[in-house]
C-alpha cells in the first residue's frame, strides 16, 4: 500500500464565506423555532462571521438539529405573513464585519435588496443618479433604524413591508419626500423605520409593499441568505 503521507485534518481547513453563511442560516432558523434566544443568537452570529476554520464553526451548531431534519423543515417566517414571532430573528442582528452603512450614486445608481442588514443609520446619497433600498427581506441591526437620504437632481426609492412602523420626515426644496401606501399597524417586534434627509430638485419615494411571494420549491423555506452588498 502506497503511503500518501499525512493529510491535513478537516477541522483545520479554512472556512469559506459560503460555509459561514450556511451556519448563519441555521442559527437564524433556530431563533425562529425558539431553540436560541436573542443573546445566544447574537453571540453565535458574531462568532460565525469571525470564524476562520471549520473547527471554529462546528461548535456553533453542534446542539441544533441537522439541516433537512423534521424540525429544520419548518418554513422560515417572513415579515408580513402574520406568523407569530416573524420579526424575532430579523431585528437586533449585528451588521456583518466590513459591511457599508453608506450608498452613493453620482451619475450612476445603487441597489440594496434581499437579505442585507440595515444598520442603525444608513446614508443614501443620489446626485444626478438614483438608488433603491428594498427592506422587505432585510435584517435590522436595531429596533429603530434611520435612513438619511440626500437627493440632489436625483432620486432614492425605499420599499418597506406593511407591518413596520414608518416615519417619513424629510425636507424637500423644489423636490419632495413622498409616501405611497400605508404602513401598520406594526407587527409585534417589528422595527421602526425613520426616513429623513433632504431632496433638492430631486425626490425620495417610500413605497409600502408586501414581501414577494416565494417561487417554486426554493421558496418553501423562506428567503435564502445572500451575501450583503
Amino acid at each position: 500500500m502506497t503511503d500518501q503521507g499525512p493529510q491535513k485534518p478537516l477541522p483545520e481547513l479554512r472556512a469559506s464565506d459560503a460555509d459561514r453563511e450556511r451556519v448563519v442560516e441555521r442559527l437564524r432558523d433556530a431563533v425562529a423555532e425558539g431553540r436560541l434566544d436573542m443573546d445566544e443568537f447574537e453571540e453565535r452570529l458574531e462568532a460565525a462571521y469571525t470564524s476562520r476554520t471549520y473547527a471554529e464553526l462546528e461548535p456553533l451548531t453542534r446542539d441544533l438539529p441537522a439541516p433537512g431534519g423534521a424540525s429544520a423543515a419548518a418554513p422560515f417566517p417572513v415579515a408580513g405573513t402574520g406568523a407569530g414571532g416573524s420579526w424575532a430573528a430579523r431585528v437586533g442582528v449585528g451588521r456583518p464585519a466590513g459591511a457599508s452603512g453608506t450608498a452613493v450614486a453620482v451619475m450612476s445608481g445603487f441597489e440594496r435588496k434581499g437579505n442585507w442588514t440595515v444598520p442603525e443609520r444608513f446614508d443614501a446619497v443620489a446626485f444626478w443618479g438614483g438608488g433603491q433600498l428594498d427592506l422587505r427581506e432585510a435584517y435590522f441591526a436595531e429596533r429603530e433604524v434611520v435612513i438619511n437620504c440626500v437627493a440632489i437632481m436625483g432620486g432614492v426609492e425605499i420599499i418597506v413591508p406593511p407591518d413596520v412602523e414608518l416615519d417619513v420626515r424629510g425636507v424637500g426644496i423644489m423636490g419632495g419626500f413622498e409616501q405611497k401606501g400605508t404602513a401598520g399597524p406594526p407587527a409585534p417586534g417589528a422595527p421602526r423605520v425613520v426616513v429623513t434627509g433632504l431632496a433638492f430638485w430631486g425626490g425620495v419615494e417610500v413605497k409600502v409593499k408586501p414581501p414577494k411571494a416565494p417561487k417554486g420549491p426554493e421558496g418553501l423555506g423562506g428567503p435564502s441568505l445572500r451575501k450583503e452588498l
